[in-house]
């Protein structure tokens, strides 16, 4: 697959950025999906030692992944523990 890119890329030069471009796109959809899918936690990979980790967060976890407004760590909690 890799050589048939590069034959194709020596043959039509213009093809390049094309490649270029597409690669980059997968790299950063890969980078982006990969940290929610392992830290996030509405996704559980682990159902036996630990099936319900999101009851587990303080209140002063950051479990978004980009917050604009929001200072987790001077958050209070609001409600009763269960």
């Amino acid at each position: 697959m890799l050589r048939q890119i590069f034959s194709q890329a020596k043959k039509h030069p213009s093809l390049i950025p094309l490649f270029i471009f597409i690669g980059a796109g997968g790299t950063g959809a890969a980078l982006y999906v990969l940290p929610l899918a392992l830290f996030n936690p509405d996704v559980n990979c682990d159902r036996k030692n630990n099936p319900e980790r999101w009851n587990k967060l303080g209140p002063n976890d950051q479990y978004k992944f980009y917050s604009v407004n929001v200072n987790y760590s001077k958050l209070k909690k609001e409600g009763p523990d269960f």
